[in-house]
């Protein structure tokens, strides 16, 4: 297992760099901003850059990860399609080829002949990268990879990825959007249960170098199996505060807020991104993330979902909890699709969720919200 959890780490790491490459160099930076239309209109494929740069790193992971653990690559699943398609019916598979200047020849078919971002794309993604982390190398666990699957979420949060402000102000140490809230999300779960086993979460724009301008990033990681839990992290101390702290999608229904009130008063926070509002309850930003839509999806929540149990929360689903109060801890699962539903959907988190470090935190906010969510 902390072979996994390595590889893991250095390929989350490798797309990070690809995100970061993608903002930071020329070529490629006009790519992902410039909006191209009528004439303009790029006409050989129909998905746009902005989608290229989330299919590349999803397939950099499943490469690399596979390459080490060739028995994982058929559960090795993402938010993503790896087909690009032309008007003409043309298809171009987007992966990691064997040698560089292979994969920098499949790159520039897609790219329009642009040889110079197929290349520096092609050089980040063969970059060798290995992570060195003692704790994780320390990690003794033995589970079969034959009953691991993986989610991917190459880059959550890509509205803001793409906008790439880095001068939003955090509140409390909270970024309500920005660069700050673009994520690579990793997560494994057995597929027997369901259960989420490990989580890596990459943050390659934590901090601007004010110098020259070039983002850093961080990660952190939890593991949490049959009794045994590890972190990157600490478990955060709780808050002097005695009013709970959640944070809210821009989205959420005003019944939500409302009945929300008089446990939090002020403090609703906002936030962009499925898993950076997972990441401000794991670091202790808050006490929990609160979202009663059914638009949060299997690849958003089981990385975020992996840590929280290693320091000794969980998520939930929140229509489940609502509507058996006296049941047991419904937590979310990753292994089936949801019957009678089509495409993504059937990964959808259609009870909407719960995210928490404390128990006794869930439970008050679900005494607040019963009654007024399921109306």
């Amino acid at each position: 297992m902390a072979g996994v959890l390595r590889a893991l780490l250095s390929a989350s790491e490798k797309a990070a760099n690809i995100a970061r490459v993608c903002r930071q160099e020329g070529a490629l930076f006009q790519l992902l901003i410039q909006e191209k239309t009528g004439a303009d209109k790029n006409k050989k494929f129909i998905q746009d850059f902005k989608t290229l740069a989330d299919v590349i790193i999803q397939e950099v992971v499943r490469h690399d990860v596979g390459k080490q653990f060739p028995e994982l690559l058929h559960a090795i699943h993402g938010e993503e399609s790896n087909t690009f398609e032309n008007k003409l019916g043309g298809r171009v598979e987007v992966q990691v080829c064997s040698t560089e200047t292979d994969t920098a020849a499949l790159l520039c078919s897609v790219l329009d002949g642009n040889e110079e971002a197929a290349g520096l794309l092609a050089q980040t993604i063969h970059q060798e990268i290995e992570l060195r982390d003692p704790a994780a190398e320390r990690l003794e666990l033995a589970i079969p990879t034959s009953s691991l699957g993986i989610w991917i979420d190459p880059i959550d949060s890509t509205s803001q990825y793409i906008k790439g402000r880095g001068d939003v102000e955090p509140e409390e140490g909270l970024y309500p959007s920005g660069l700050q809230s673009a994520l690579v999300l990793i997560g494994v779960y057995d597929r027997g249960s369901g259960e989420p086993i490990m989580g890596v979460i990459n943050q390659p724009f934590s901090q601007c170098d004010p110098g020259s301008l070039r983002w850093q990033g961080q990660y952190h990681w939890g593991v949490s199996y049959q009794g045994l839990s590890a972190s990157s992290l600490a478990r955060p101390a709780p808050p002097p505060h005695k009013e709970l702290s959640v944070v809210l999608s821009s989205s959420e229904t005003e019944k939500v807020k409302q009945a929300l009130v008089p446990l939090c008063g002020r403090r609703m926070y906002r936030a962009s991104g499925a898993g950076y509002k997972f990441l401000c309850v794991i670091l202790g930003l808050v006490d929990a993330y609160v979202f009663s839509e059914n638009t949060t999806f299997k690849w958003d929540s089981c990385a975020p979902h992996a840590i929280l149990r290693s320091l000794g929360g969980g998520v939930a689903d929140l229509t489940s909890c609502l509507s058996h109060p006296h049941g047991g801890l419904p937590e979310l699962k990753y292994h089936q699709p949801r019957d009678g539903v089509q495409g993504v959907e059937r990964w959808a988190n259609h009870g909407g969720l719960v995210a928490f470090l404390s128990e006794q935190s869930l439970k008050e906010i679900l005494s607040a919200l019963s009654g007024s969510v399921l109306q």
